[in-house]
C-alpha cells in the first residue's frame, strides 16, 4: 500500500496513513470549473505528488440514478475534500450528493473554495433558493433536507474566497 505523500503525512502510524487511497477529492460543478480552475488545481496538486481524484463520470449520470458505489468509496478513501462552490453548483443534485457523502465521512478534512461573488452566507442561502425547490419537487423533502444540511456544514467550514480566479481572501 502507498503511504500518504510527505506533504500531508503526520507522525501517526503507517496503519492510519494506509486508510487513504487519495489525498484530495475534488468536488465541483463541471460545466462551471472543469476546464479552468479545477483542472489547473488538479494539475498543480498532482505535480507535487499529491494523489487526487477528479470525477468526470457523475456529469453523465441520468436524473434519478444513484451515485456509483465506487465513487462513494473514493470519497470515503480521500483524506481531504476540496469543495469548489461556483454560481451554479446547487443546480447539480450530483454535486450536492457528493457533498453530503463528504460531510458524512468522518475523519476527512473539508476545505471550501468560494468563487467570484460567493461567500458562505450566499451558499447557505441556496437552501431556500430555486434549485432546492426544484430538487424537492423531483426527489422529495427528506433528500433535500439531507443535501441542505451538508451544504450548511460545508459553507461554515473555514476556506477561501476567490474573486475572478485570481485574488484570494480567507473566510472563517
Amino acid at each position: 500500500m502507498m503511504a500518504a505523500p510527505t506533504v500531508f503525512s503526520s507522525s501517526s502510524s503507517s496503519s492510519s496513513a494506509s486508510r487513504w487511497t487519495y489525498d484530495v477529492f475534488l468536488n465541483f460543478k463541471g460545466e462551471d470549473t472543469r476546464n479552468n480552475l479545477t483542472s489547473d488545481l488538479n494539475a498543480a496538486l498532482v505535480s507535487k505528488g499529491i494523489r487526487t481524484f477528479m470525477d468526470s463520470d457523475s456529469e453523465n449520470l441520468e436524473i434519478g440514478e444513484q451515485i456509483p458505489e465506487g465513487l462513494e468509496n473514493v470519497i470515503k478513501e480521500s483524506m481531504f475534500a476540496i469543495i469548489i462552490f461556483s454560481e451554479n453548483y446547487a443546480n447539480s443534485k450530483w454535486c450536492l450528493e457528493e457533498l453530503a457523502l463528504i460531510m458524512e465521512t468522518h475523519g476527512q478534512k473539508v476545505f471550501p473554495v468560494f468563487l467570484e461573488k460567493l461567500d458562505p452566507s450566499k451558499v447557505e442561502g441556496w437552501r431556500s433558493g430555486k434549485y432546492f425547490e426544484q430538487h424537492e419537487t423531483r426527489f422529495g423533502r427528506e433528500v433535500v433536507e439531507r443535501l441542505g444540511s451538508a451544504l450548511i456544514q460545508a459553507a461554515q467550514a473555514s476556506g477561501f474566497r476567490l474573486k475572478d480566479f485570481g485574488n484570494q481572501k480567507r473566510v472563517d
